[in-house]
């Protein structure tokens, strides 16, 4: 049996309120935010008194944190290049003090459009440098990197998503497989380079993903962006995904080993109201294959 987490950045409510609630539903951890104002961000998690409380309230709560998510999104990579990697060592050195996850979640925090006097291959290029070296600094502290790919981002394409992580070619380097993005990466939403939609969907894009999936974050899709861009994260039976189809398929053909299913609500209105539904669900298949 894999645990379940529940994503912080999809509920806004200090973090101590949201350990408790999730803990009560039957969560068995928390996908830790860096992201204002109530996550794990350097800025607010800034003395050793406020690093000591948060990793206190884990511990005595009994609740575990699959993984941090970086916030380095008010960084565009291409064009602020130092500073979203200044953001990234800052955010390692946070993690590494606190030692709550080996799991830190990266973006590449640029829009899906090829910037003016560059190819689509130097936008590749750039991303297998910078994340083969942001890699490497992960290893060096006992961290494990997984990339989140989506529409709103830059590099969403399925053949381009797995050439890249076979690229950098770290072997602490891997895919964070948002069911949702996924979905909607499949059906070629917001795709730089045109003819590289999946005629088999999600299923197809989860077998080519076979032992490169690092984490693993379960959500239904409408097969529709949100207002940001990006892909919505609809609770559990208001999409699309046929989940008898793609867990089995995780497990046994994409072989995924991790020890999550992480639900991500991100920038659902109202997370909290179904928060205890989704975990339902995701119990409900967690118990019947995994």
């Amino acid at each position: 049996m894999k645990k379940i987490s529940l994503s912080s950045w999809a509920i806004p409510q200090p973090l101590d309120q949201l350990v408790a609630g999730a803990k009560k539903i039957g969560y068995d951890g928390i996908s830790l935010g860096g992201f204002p104002p109530f996550g794990a961000h350097p800025d607010l998690v800034d003395t050793q008194e406020k690093k000591d409380a948060l990793v206190k309230l884990f511990r005595d709560s009994g609740m575990e944190v699959a993984d941090y998510a970086l916030d380095m999104w008010k960084y565009d990579s291409l064009k602020m290049t130092e500073e979203w990697r200044a953001e990234y060592t800052r955010a390692l050195k946070l993690a590494k003090e606190l030692n709550l996850t080996d799991i830190m979640r990266v973006d590449t925090c640029t829009p899906p459009v090829v910037p003016m006097g560059m190819t689509y291959q130097e936008v590749k290029d750039f991303f297998v440098k910078h994340f083969k070296e942001m890699a490497q600094e992960a290893a060096a502290l006992g961290f494990k990197v997984v990339w989140e790919f989506e529409p709103g981002f830059i590099i969403n394409e399925p053949k381009n998503v797995i050439e890249l992580v076979d690229r950098v070619n770290e072997p602490n380097f891997s895919l964070l497989f948002d069911t949702c993005h996924a979905y909607n990466c499949a059906l070629g939403l917001r795709h730089v380079e045109e003819g590289l939609k999946l005629e088999g969907g999600i299923l197809e894009f989860v077998r080519m993903a076979k032992d490169r999936i690092g984490l693993v974050h379960v959500i239904d899709s409408d097969g529709t962006l949100n207002e940001t861009g990006t892909s919505t994260h609809a609770p559990f039976g208001e999409g699309n995904i046929n989940f008898d189809e793609v867990i089995p398929a995780f497990l046994h053909e994409a072989n995924y080993k991790a020890d999550w299913w992480a639900i991500d609500l991100c920038e659902w209105p109202n997370a909290w109201e179904v928060a205890e539904d989704c975990y339902k669900f995701v119990a409900a298949f967690n118990k019947k294959y995994s």
